[in-house]
Parts: structure tokens; sequence; C-alpha cells
């Protein structure tokens, strides 16, 4: 569905199109580099394009697992905090994040795929949120994610 098409279709539909359209940047922001250009730190903070990707696999399970199915972030075998998503340990490569990241994010359309917007979704940490404010969450925290990835990128093309 390109983006012209999402102003005909329902809300809902809106919402996916736009989060699909996010996650692919995030994944396709990985094209072409090399495993130390994916791995190298640009930044004082732990951020790098494939801790960034790790990063937003944590966002997908946390808000679409976690959320949804109250299930505890050990029981998912998950950091606890978000800081420590970005750590990038020797089994880290591109292929295996985009695979786990790729895997979560079908993950979450099948685990919304039977919700309405406005079901509550009881697993959250705040309490229970209905279904559009999470999708409303995830859209924005992968838009942040997504101009934080083209910087990367650039900086890293340009070397």
């Amino acid at each position: 569905m390109s983006t012209d098409d999402v102003y005909d279709q329902p809300i809902r539909a809106q919402f996916e199109a736009f989060l699909d359209e996010h996650r692919a940047a995030l994944d396709e922001s990985l094209d072409g580099l090399t495993e130390a250009q994916a791995r190298r730190s640009l930044v004082a903070s732990r951020t790098t394009l494939l801790g960034l990707v790790k990063h937003v696999t944590f966002v997908e399970r946390v808000w679409f697992d976690e959320a949804v199915t109250g299930r505890s972030r050990a029981e998912l075998g998950i950091p606890a905090t978000p800081d420590e998503t970005f750590v990038l340990d020797d089994a880290d490569t591109i292929a295996s994040v985009r695979e786990a990241y790729r895997a979560a994010c079908e993950a979450s359309r099948r685990a919304t795929a039977p919700l309405g917007l406005d079901d509550l979704l009881p697993g959250n940490r705040r309490g229970p949120l209905p279904l559009r404010w999470v999708y409303l969450h995830v859209l924005r925290e992968l838009a942040q994610h997504c101009g934080h990835a083209d910087i990367l990128r650039e900086q890293l093309l340009s070397k």
C-alpha cells in the first residue's frame, strides 16, 4: 500500500501502513553496510545502526508482546531496560539482528490482528492502555529512530 493510498483507508489501516513504512526504513538502514560499518559508533552513546535495529526489536517485543500478553520481560527473554538493548555481542550480525527484527515485526502484526483500536492491552507497566495509544507511541518511537538511522547512515557513507 502506498502512502497516497493510506488516506482512503480506515484509521487502523493507516496506523499499520505507517508502522510498516517505518519498520521497513529501519530494516533498510542496514542495506549495503559491512559488519564493521553497522557496528561503528559515531556518537557518545551506545547507538550504532546495528544497535538501533536491535533496540527497535526490543520495542516491538515490549509493546506488542509484553503489553498484549502480560508476560514479563524475563519470560520473553528480553532485557529489563531499553539501554541494555543497544549493547552488541559477538553473535549480533546484520543478518541475525535483521532476522530477529523481522520476526518481531511479524509477531507484532499477528498479536494485534484480532484486536480493535480501543481494546485495552493489559501488560503495560503503566496499566492497561488502548491499542490506539500503543500504535501512536510505537509510531512516534520508530519515527524518531528512523531519523537517528538516517543521520548515522549518512555519516557512515560520507567517510
